[in-house]
């Protein structure tokens, strides 16, 4: 597959390929809720620096070994992994990754394109988050739904389907963003959810406020499990990495933020609750638009960004299983999206039944398969990741800080300085495992 490696064809396309798949149901649906349960602008303060100081190196890493082995992660570390060496094991725990997020992602999905039809039909009156997720028929159905669309776009070529879908959604998601942001900071109550939302309250956070903001980054940034790295491998060396990470990580922000000037303002305005966890996004503002003029229109609209932002991160997600199950047996792409369609539906019924006819209770009470899904990929397999990601770029016993910077710097844009080398060596691939393991040491097991 090398030698006829499909290319993106720009720059743009990059960009908003490799935001859409960090942008997405981890900014407008997990980040808010989180936000609203560690207590609002502290939270954000905390989660922005983590985007800085570990997000921003890790991303550079992760598409700089994509780009020079120009392979999926289940080749990668064998093209720059010194004779011996057994980092591409890795690989196939990075594939584990996006399978297993997308085991509950893809219901997510198909929750939203459920409320974004009830709004579009004018049935939200009696829309409840509970009497959805314990609906069997409807969990599968709008999963089959979710993982079919996907799949059929990326059965295509790469410039005539993934890249311009993705650059024509990307594009309407940040306009309806803007034009729901507006509207929100004007309603009556806004100034409260706004000042909630923004200023920190520091006697907040603690080091659980820390290790969710820190897993929080990786999960919208998709960091750890190779996301970034398969991106990496469809372009060219024009630029170099650092500054296109950061064009990533200010358009995944801005959305986060956005996303929150929604939702928050709103939440005051109509007296309902910022803490509700995962349901807060349907239940209140379902609420939120029912009791609203207008709502039927503004909900519409609103749920329609939310099916945009799913699945750009889906279909990301969706390319980066694809191209590695391509690689591993060398399929066509109708074939291949075949293939991982049916492994990934079948997988995530879990995650659909789970609220019905498949309970399961894996950790503290009220916890499903979704958490289950979202403790592998959350809170262990994206954090250790980038652990190895970092000792791989950056020690003598991997790639080396040498050739990693070599590659990051290729193209014009901003470059790696070597007094960075410390961030990238010593204090990304440190704060990361220490707050895994705090993170580990003080999860709600039961």
């Amino acid at each position: 597959m090398n030698e006829q490696r499909e290319r993106l064809g720009s720059r743009l396309s990059f960009i908003f390929l490799s935001a859409g798949c960090a942008i997405g149901c981890g900014n407008v649906w997990k980040f808010p809720w989180m936000t609203g349960q560690y207590g609002g602008g502290g939270f954000v303060l905390v989660y922005v620096l983590c985007l800085l100081l570990l997000g921003l190196p890790s991303m550079t890493m992760e598409f700089a070994i994509g780009r020079a082995a120009q392979a999926s992660p289940i080749r990668m570390y064998q093209k720059l992994e010194k004779p011996g060496q057994k980092w591409h094991i890795h690989g196939w725990f990075a594939l584990l990754g996006n399978v297993a997020l997308m085991a509950f992602y893809t219901v997510v999905t198909g929750w939203m394109i459920y409320y974004f039809l009830m709004f579009l039909i004018g049935k939200s009156a009696d829309l409840s988050f509970v009497s959805m997720i314990t609906n069997p028929g409807v969990n599968v159905v709008y999963l089959f739904i979710a993982v079919a669309v996907g799949f059929l776009i990326l059965s295509f070529n790469l410039q005539g389907g993934l890249e311009r879908v993705t650059k024509y959604m990307m594009s309407a998601l940040l306009i309806l963003m803007l034009v729901l942001a507006i509207h929100s900071v004007l309603l009556p109550g806004a100034a409260e959810g706004v000042a909630f939302y923004l200023i920190p309250d520091f006697s907040k956070i603690n080091g659980s406020v820390i290790v969710g903001a820190m897993n929080q980054a990786f999960f919208t940034l998709s960091i750890g499990i190779g996301s970034m790295a398969i991106f990496g491998s469809y372009i060219g060396k024009e630029r170099a990495l650092m500054g296109e990470s950061v064009n990533v990580i200010l358009l995944d922000t801005f959305v986060a933020i956005t996303a929150g000037l929604i939702i928050f303002p709103a939440c005051f305005t109509y007296g309902t609750e910022v803490d509700a966890g995962p349901s807060l996004l349907f239940n209140t503002m379902a609420t939120v638009f029912n009791n609203m003029a207008g709502g039927r229109i503004w909900g519409t609209l609103f749920f329609l960004f939310m099916v945009f932002a799913a699945f750009s991160t889906e279909l990301a997600v969706f390319e980066n299983i694809l191209a590695m199950v391509r690689e591993a047996t060398g399929w066509s792409r109708p074939k291949g999206s075949i293939f991982c369609g049916t492994v990934i539906f079948l997988l995530s019924l879990t995650t659909a039944l789970g609220y019905s006819v498949l309970h399961f209770q894996p950790f503290a009470e009220g916890s499903a398969w979704l958490d289950f899904w979202d403790f592998i990929v959350s809170t262990n397999l994206l954090p250790v990741g980038a652990f190895i990601f970092a000792l791989f770029c950056c020690t003598p016993f991997g790639w080396g800080w040498e050739a990693f910077k070599k590659e990051a710097n290729t193209g014009e844009g901003m470059k790696i300085q070597d007094w960075m080398k410390p961030v990238f060596q010593i204090f990304v691939p440190v704060c990361v495992i220490v707050l895994y393991v705090y993170g580990l040491a003080t999860f709600s097991w039961k």
